[in-house]
């Protein structure tokens, strides 16, 4: 979809299929629009088709318009609007344009937007317009025979009135940012929606070298050989029943002149989960194709970074392989050495993520990472603590989290922090390995969380277990039935106030 952005004059070859207005309940009860828009508002609300509620929506023809053949009245409700309600106005608005298959739509802010939009800047309403644009037309693929989907070409943001240039330079930034948060989100769902046939490690690897060479990014893809001879004992033991070899997929973004300062993001990329020896139950596996959901969330902040290249440097790690059961997959009771040379014992093979994670940890760090966050789609136990509305953390850095729970609040994206006392750390203690791969159902979510963090070896590290969050059962909010792209930008929310921050011992 390509987004612009005006102001001034709506000109005459400003062509489109639909001309959006936003309406507040008191101008659709009393007016305050126009003459002729206060006219008909007054008939539609009198009927009670059209009160200005939050999500209502009502289209209707225009017959002297110079540049659109229709309208759409959106509402949104009695108060301000803060940068969540933006976001899901102007994804329900997208998706109300689609269902009435229009191709080319003109959304005209009201003069007074700036007073609606509860003291946002102009950046942070353009980003949150743009990303629930890219975010509300956002469909999933299919594989039916008639290919044909329909979808928004163009969307022009029109400012009644004269905008400075200071301002005008504001609204552009803003919809570049939201435009890269939301293609980048969008581009995670994709690789999650994608069926486990159609994206096997392999294919996990030749997706995100493609990310790193659109950009220019250096990127590295160890196979089965090269984890085997470097001693990932955990991601050799994960992948090794499947007939799809498993891969250790490294992508690298520097944005400052040294390496230094470097971020680590490792996304679990299990591109399908049977539970291997420890088989799952049959119904629901089919969600399974959702397992790499973290792999997908981190290679969508790569496709971010490339469009926006702020002053930061990251480091991104993938640890891929395929859970299956077949006489040489690894076993409960098998005592693996992971690449830390810490062994693990393995109590249940569905435990898989944490072990295939605890090595690239380890790896992500010999590439210079200094701070580390984990996004996977762990474990079911924080889907009953936290059902499918928050991503559960764990970490061992309070200001850490702290900085990525602020970047959620602002993306819109909820996130819990879970316990981590030290009677959860004791239920990790193995009799005959240096730590168990799991500990039993109580407190699962914190525990498999800490497990992971053992192999941050100190460094300031945040879990974040999206199993609840990651592909959800029907459509809500800003996010369609399937793969929701969650994290991708809360990560980037972060990673940019990061590029903001001062060097430490740095002076004004």
């Amino acid at each position: 979809m390509n987004i612009e952005w005006s102001s001034g004059r709506l000109t005459d070859s400003a062509q489109a299929d639909a001309l959006v207005l936003m309406i507040s309940e008191s101008e659709a009860q009393h007016g305050g629009v126009s003459a002729e828009w206060d006219r008909w508002l007054h008939g539609l609300n009198k009927a009670g088709l059209f009160e200005g509620k939050v999500n209502q929506s009502y289209a209707l023809p225009l017959e002297d318009h110079p540049a659109c053949s229709s309208a759409i009245l959106t509402g949104v409700g009695a108060g301000p609007l803060n940068k969540s309600d933006l976001r899901l106005w102007a994804a329900q608005l997208v998706r109300t344009a689609i269902r009435l298959k229009m191709q080319h739509v003109i959304l005209q802010l009201p003069q007074d937007f700036a007073q609606r939009t509860a003291g946002l800047s102009d950046m942070e309403a353009a980003q949150a317009l743009s990303e629930g644009f890219i975010l509300g037309a956002y469909r999933r693929k299919h594989y039916k025979l008639d290919q044909s989907q329909f979808g928004i070409d163009h969307l022009l943001i029109h400012q009644e009135g004269e905008v400075e240039e200071e301002r005008a330079d504001g609204w552009r930034e803003g919809l570049e940012r939201g435009q890269a948060f939301g293609e980048g989100t969008n581009l995670a769902r994709d690789l999650t929606n994608t069926p486990g046939n159609l994206l096997v490690p392999s294919d996990l690897a030749v997706a995100a070298i493609a990310v790193a060479e659109r950009y220019g990014f250096p990127a590295e893809v160890l196979d089965e050989q090269e984890i085997a001879r470097k001693g990932m004992g955990g991601l050799i033991a994960v992948g090794k029943g499947s007939v799809n070899p498993p891969r250790m997929i490294v992508i690298r973004y520097q944005g400052t002149g040294t390496w230094e300062n470097v971020i680590g993001l490792v996304g679990k990329g299990i591109t399908f989960d049977t539970g291997g020896i420890s088989l799952k139950r049959a119904p629901g596996m089919e969600d399974m194709i959702s397992d790499m959901g973290g792999a997908a969330a981190v290679l969508g902040v790569m496709e971010a970074l490339g469009r926006l290249r702020p002053p930061i440097n990251v480091v991104m790690a993938i640890p891929s392989a395929e859970n299956m059961p077949a006489g040489n997959a690894f076993k409960p009771g098998d005592i693996v050495t992971s690449y830390s040379g810490r062994t693990i014992e393995v109590l249940n093979t569905d435990a898989e993520g944490r072990i295939v994670l605890a090595d690239a940890l380890t790896y992500i760090r010999e590439w210079g990472a200094e701070r580390i966050v984990d996004v996977a789609t762990l474990t079911g136990a924080v889907l009953s603590t936290l059902g499918d509305i928050a991503t559960g953390a764990v970490t061992n850095n309070e200001a850490l989290l702290e900085e990525i729970m602020a970047a959620g609040e602002s993306a819109g994206e909820k996130i819990w922090q879970l316990p981590a006392y030290p009677e959860f750390r004791d239920m990790l203690k193995s009799e005959v390995a240096d730590i168990r791969g799991s500990a039993g159902r109580y407190g699962g979510a914190t525990t498999a969380g800490l497990f992971i963090g053992t192999f941050a070896e100190g460094l300031p590290w945040v879990h974040l277990d999206i199993a609840g969050t990651a592909f959800l059962a029907r459509e809500r909010g800003v996010n369609p039935k399937g793969a929701s792209g969650v994290m991708v930008r809360t990560l980037l929310e972060w990673l940019l106030s990061q590029a903001l921050l001062p060097k430490a011992g740095a002076t004004e």
